[in-house]
Parts: structure tokens; sequence; C-alpha cells
């Protein structure tokens, strides 16, 4: 069984705005009070693991740790098959230092191009790790499926979200209403298993 969920107050182990945005949505209306590791001055963990559940539990670990409260963290990232699964991981990482996701869209976009083929697919991936300070924690991944267009297309998501088109629809997550995206995205899918086992 997992744990259930309690506390008067969780940590999104997170300093990404976007990630922010849609976590903080997502708990909207629950009875405990959401804060970040911004809120807490922490400084952003290393991700020196090698897949997405492990970089969330390495975060999650860390911040509940740091503030003695229960944390949770995601790590999600773009897959696009015809690249060996890059960026991956290495979603973030691929944006630079200065976080310049144009520059990113752009690196798929050539690597996508160098390959010489016309394998388009695509699937972004959320894992949320939830952490209590004593050591318990529970994973949930979430994915969705895709295309990748080119030239990027709308300015409402964030990261890849303007080259994704999901399966099923004709319009990136950068042209989605922010609603429609957050209720069939990939962090949406993982939320769903989180709520299901800790805050039902």
């Amino acid at each position: 069984m997992a744990r259930m969920f309690t506390e008067d107050e969780l940590v999104i182990a997170s300093h990404n705005d976007g990630k922010l945005r849609e976590i903080t949505a997502l708990f909207s209306g629950r009875p405990f009070l959401v804060t970040s590791a911004r809120t807490y001055d922490l400084p952003e963990p290393e991700e020196t693991e090698d897949s997405f559940l492990g970089n969330a539990a390495l975060k999650a670990r860390a911040t509940a740790a740091a503030t003695g409260k229960p944390a949770l963290a995601d790590d999600s990232g773009l897959v696009v098959p015809a690249l060996n699964g890059a960026p991956g991981i290495y979603s973030a990482r691929w944006a630079g230092p200065d976080k310049d996701f144009i520059l990113a869209m752009q690196k798929v976009e050539s690597s996508l191009a160098a390959t010489g083929g016309t394998d388009r697919r695509a699937h972004f991936i959320c894992a949320l790790v939830l952490c209590w300070p004593d050591g318990h924690e529970e994973g949930f991944e979430g994915r969705i499926d895709g295309q990748l267009v080119w030239p990027p297309r709308g300015d409402r998501g964030f990261g890849y979200d303007p080259i994704f088109v999901a399966e099923g629809h004709d319009i990136t997550f950068g042209e989605m209403e922010p609603q429609t995206k957050l209720a069939m995205g990939h962090r949406a899918r993982a939320f769903a298993g989180l709520v299901d086992a800790c805050f039902a």
C-alpha cells in the first residue's frame, strides 16, 4: 500500500517556473500549503542519475532532507526514438546554462535532419517522486506520444512544447490552452497515479 499524504505542507522540488505553475495548479483546492524549493532558497541539486525516476527521487530526497517537509519532484523530458532517445534526461541541458529552449529545439531539429530519415515520432515522459523526511518515497510515471513539427508554433507552453503535437491533435502544446494541456499531458498522467495512490 502506498503511503497517504496527511501533512499540511508540500514542497515542490523545482526551480522551473513552468513546472511550478503546472504542479501548483494540479493541487488547486487541496487543504494544504504548496511551497517550492525556491521558497526555502534551496540550491538545485546536480542530476546525476540515469533515469527520469532516478533524477526525480534525487531532487525529492534533497528537498525533504533540507526542509523537513514532504517534497514532490518532477523530472521530465522529450524522448526522440530517431535520436536514440535523446535529449531524454538531458532535455534541460540541451537548452544550455541560459535555459534557451529555442536553441534546444533547433538542436533537436538539426539532429533529426542529420539522420537523413523521416521518423519524427517523439514522446514526453514525466516522473514524479514524493519523498517524506523519514526517507519513504513513492514514484509514478506518465507518458504522452506524438510527432515533432518544424518550425516551432505557439508561445503558451514551455520547454519543447512548441514543436510537439500529441497524437490525435493538430496543434502543438505551445498553441494549446494551458488547461487543455494540463488535463491531458504527461504530467497529468503521472499526477493521476500519484493522486490515486497518495491523495485519494
